[in-house]
């Protein structure tokens, strides 16, 4: 079944990618964003079909259509589809995916160490529990 929404997989236990997720449900005001994270079942079932290794967490993947966007292509593609003035930097695209992906990876690779790591994926404030497809 195709879901009716694009998914952001998202690594659950990573302090800066649970803060990148509350702060696009606090601006996604259409709620066109649906989020599960890579440890969950949705992943480990969806995106092998893709190519994409759930196991890695080196990447926030997003899922639209039958379609991923990985790395810095995920992160454009998630702040256009969120619509409002954040989406004008979808426009960052311009930039080859190469030069962004060396920002992208050096703060993926560092993430942990920079911004700290959780025992276990967040659980949803009760007003966001709908927008979390997988746990």
């Amino acid at each position: 079944m195709e879901p009716s929404h694009p998914i952001l997989f998202f690594d659950g236990v990573c302090n800066l990618c649970n803060g990148a997720v509350q702060f696009i449900l606090k601006h996604d005001r259409r709620g066109v964003l649906r989020f599960a994270s890579l440890q969950s079942d949705l992943a480990a079932e969806l995106l092998p079909q893709y190519g994409v290794d759930p196991g890695a967490l080196s990447s926030v993947v997003l899922y639209e259509n039958g379609k991923v966007y990985t790395h810095s292509d995920g992160v454009l593609r998630t702040l256009k589809l969120m619509g409002g003035p954040l989406s004008y930097l979808s426009y960052l695209g311009i930039v080859p995916p190469s030069l962004r992906d060396i920002v992208y990876d050096l703060i993926g690779y560092n993430r942990y160490s920079l911004f700290g790591k959780r025992e276990q994926c967040m659980l949803p404030r009760p007003e966001w529990k709908s927008r979390f497809v997988a746990s």
